[in-house]
C-alpha cells in the first residue's frame, strides 16, 4: 500500500471520528430543542452528590445553539489534529480531559450547573499548544502555532469577566489538556532530523588518488624484498652483499639510496667456529 494511500485513509478516519462526535453534540441538541425538554439538570453541580453524573455528560449539553455553534468548529478543527497527529495518544488524552475537567470542576467550581463542551475546547488547545513547547519537533511547534493563531483569544475565558460563562470549566480543561501534554511529551516522538545526512553509497566509494595508491604499492614490494633478503642465503665466495631499495615511506618512487648489507649464515658460523 502506498504513503499517498495510507495517508489518505488516515486522514479520511481522523475526520470522520471528530465528525462523529461534534454529530452527537448536534443531536442532543435537536433532540432537546424538539421535545421541549431542558437537559440542564446534566451539567455538573459541585460537591452535590447528584452533579456527579454530569461529570459524564456535561460536555454533550449546552445551552443554545449559538453555544453549540460556538463549541463545533474548534472540536472540529483541533479534534482531527489529536487524532491524525497524535494518534497514539488520542484517546487517552481525550478521556482525561473529558472526565478530569469534569472532576475539578464538581471540586472547585460554583454552586451551579456547569453545561458546555467548552472544557474539551480549552482541554484540546492546550494540549496542542502545551504539546509543542514540550516536545519541540518541528510538527508539534507548527501545531501550536496554528491553534495560538485562530484560537488565542480564548484565554479570556480563562478569567471570570463575563456573567453566565463557567471560567471555571475553562481552566479545567486547560489544566486537564496541560496535564496530557507534559504526560505524553515522550511519546510517538518523530526521529530527529539530522542536515546534510548522506547514506553510504557503495557504487560511489571514493578510492584514494592514484599517487596515493602508488605509494602503498611501492612499500609492499619493499616489505616483500626485505623480507626475502632477510631469509635467503648468500653464496660462500661473497661474505657482504649490498642491495639498493626504495626507501619506504617516501613521496617518491624514485628514491634508491638505502642498501642492506649482511653476511651470509654460512659465514657467520665459519666465524664462530674460528673464535
Amino acid at each position: 500500500m502506498s504513503t499517498l494511500l495510507v495517508e489518505k485513509k488516515r486522514f479520511q478516519k481522523s475526520l470522520a471520528i471528530t465528525f462523529a462526535f461534534v454529530s452527537l453534540l448536534w443531536l442532543i441538541k435537536i433532540f432537546e430543542f424538539a421535545t421541549g425538554i431542558n437537559l440542564g439538570f446534566l451539567g455538573v453541580y459541585p460537591r452535590e452528590v447528584v452533579g456527579l453524573r454530569g461529570i459524564f455528560t456535561y460536555p454533550l449539553v449546552h445551552g443554545d445553539f449559538f453555544h453549540l455553534i460556538s463549541n463545533s468548529w474548534p472540536i472540529l478543527m483541533m479534534g482531527f489534529i489529536l487524532v491524525h497527529s497524535y494518534r497514539k495518544v488520542a484517546v487517552p488524552t481525550f478521556l482525561t480531559i473529558y472526565f478530569l475537567s469534569g472532576i475539578l470542576i464538581w471540586i472547585f467550581a460554583r454552586g451551579s450547573y456547569h453545561i458546555g463542551a467548552s472544557g474539551l475546547v480549552y482541554g484540546l488547545a492546550f494540549f496542542i499548544f502545551f504539546s509543542g513547547v514540550f516536545r519541540k519537533d518541528v510538527k508539534s511547534i507548527a501545531l501550536a502555532c496554528l491553534v495560538v493563531f485562530l484560537y488565542g483569544g480564548i484565554v479570556w475565558g480563562l478569567l471570570p469577566i463575563q456573567e453566565g460563562v463557567s471560567f471555571e470549566g475553562h481552566i479545567a480543561g486547560a489544566v486537564s489538556g496541560l496535564l496530557c501534554a507534559y504526560f505524553y511529551r515522550g511519546v510517538d516522538l518523530p526521529k530527529p532530523f539530522v542536515w546534510n545526512e548522506e547514506e553510504e553509497d557503495p557504487e560511489n566509494v571514493q578510492e584514494d588518488p592514484f599517487w596515493v595508491r602508488a605509494k602503498k604499492e611501492v612499500d609492499e614490494v619493499i616489505d616483500q624484498v626485505t623480507e626475502k633478503i632477510t631469509e635467503e642465503e648468500t653464496t660462500e665466495e661473497k661474505s657482504k652483499r649490498s642491495i639498493e631499495i626504495p626507501i619506504k615511506g617516501s613521496d617518491s618512487i624514485s628514491d634508491w639510496e638505502v642498501k642492506y648489507d649482511y653476511l651470509s649464515k654460512n659465514k657467520k658460523n665459519n666465524n664462530k667456529n674460528e673464535s
